[in-house]
């Protein structure tokens, strides 16, 4: 697992440095499957009639049908002086329409700062954050507050939500590598996301899921220690749910979980299998503009050691209290 993650962590850097050190060449008519992302996220804006797909890396594709893109360009400008450094990992962004504005949840990485060592394993710098614009396609810029989240924890993979108090809320992952059990919290956000109020509050562990899997220092079968890719939704019934990822022993699997209150405070009920084929994760879903419920999630595949992940869509109904996949959809 620790070989896996520090490999993806040089990948999701090599990208990012690619991305806000020199502008990437934009091309056309780009299948999706001919692009390689983690954490794909799709926004459907209405505006526009334009699907806008961001995740690692800090780059974002824009396409009219879902099946030719157009990209990659840089949208997220950060400030150097900021916690974040000059030259910032950027992992899982996330675009969200708010109120007139449109919104950039993403994960950022100083990696010349260490905050904690635990087991040998040095933890830089990381939390989730959150950037604005005008437009869908950015430039995505700071707002007022400089942190979110507490410095001196890792979080990552924050996604936004409006819980039935009217409130806003960001759901994010308080990563394992510093407690050994990885967390999915929630923390309230200003009217205007411009940054946090008061302190996160667990929802769930990494712990409290019975389909993941991995083995102890001793080889003892325990459930694995990763949180990852939390996305809220409800059905057409009203029920609340959350996909989040884990492993189970060497897959990336996607899993679901469901809330007893219909609200964030849960309690969430586990589902107890993954709802996805092994190695595709870190899944959202979007309605097309004709109507169809889809999640997009990126498969995971180790090829000659280097993991590849690519942008899959699955069609998906969610007419029940319970999210079904119907298949893989081609656009």
């Amino acid at each position: 697992m620790r070989t896996v993650l520090f490999t993806l962590f040089l990948i999701a850097n090599f990208v990012s440095v690619v991305a806000q050190n020199r502008k990437p060449e934009v091309k056309e008519n780009i299948p999706l499957d001919s692009i390689r992302l983690s954490d794909p996220c799709i926004l459907a804006d209405k505006n526009t009639s334009t699907y806008y797909m961001t995740g690692t890396g800090g780059l974002l594709w824009k396409s009219k049908d879902l099946k030719s893109w157009t990209g990659p360009f840089v949208v997220a400008q950060t400030d150097p002086d900021s916690w974040m450094g000059p030259r910032p990992m950027i992992w899982a962004a996330e675009l969200h329409q708010y109120k007139g504005k449109y919104y950039y949840f993403a994960t950022f990485t100083n990696r010349e700062v260490i905050i904690d060592t635990v087991k040998g394993n040095e933890i830089e710098r990381r939390a989730s954050h959150v950037l604005v614009s005008d437009t869908p396609d950015g430039p995505y810029v700071p707002m007022k507050d400089p942190t979110y989240l507490p410095a001196e924890k890792p979080t990552l993979d924050g996604t936004f939500w409006v819980d039935k108090d009217g409130k806003p809320y960001m759901v994010y992952c308080y990563e394992w590598l510093q407690n050994w059990n990885g967390t999915i919290e929630k923390i309230e956000l200003k009217p205007d996301l411009s940054g946090s109020i008061g302190e996160g509050k667990v929802l769930f562990t990494a712990f409290d899921s019975p389909w993941s899997r991995e083995r102890d220092d001793d080889g003892q079968i325990i459930p694995n220690k990763v949180t990852d890719g939390p996305w809220l939704f409800e059905t057409q019934t009203g029920k609340l749910g959350m996909l989040w990822t884990s492993w189970v022993f060497s897959d990336y699997v996607q899993g679901v979980a469901y809330s007893e209150s219909g609200t964030l405070d849960g309690p969430w009920i586990q589902e107890k299998e993954p709802i996805t084929p092994p190695n595709f994760g870190h899944g959202m879903l979007f309605r097309t503009f004709d109507g169809k419920l889809l999640l997009s999630a990126h498969s995971h595949k180790d090829i000659n050691g280097r993991y590849v992940r690519i942008p899959h869509l699955f069609e998906v109904d969610d007419s029940g209290d319970k999210l079904v996949i119907i298949g893989p959809y081609q656009p």
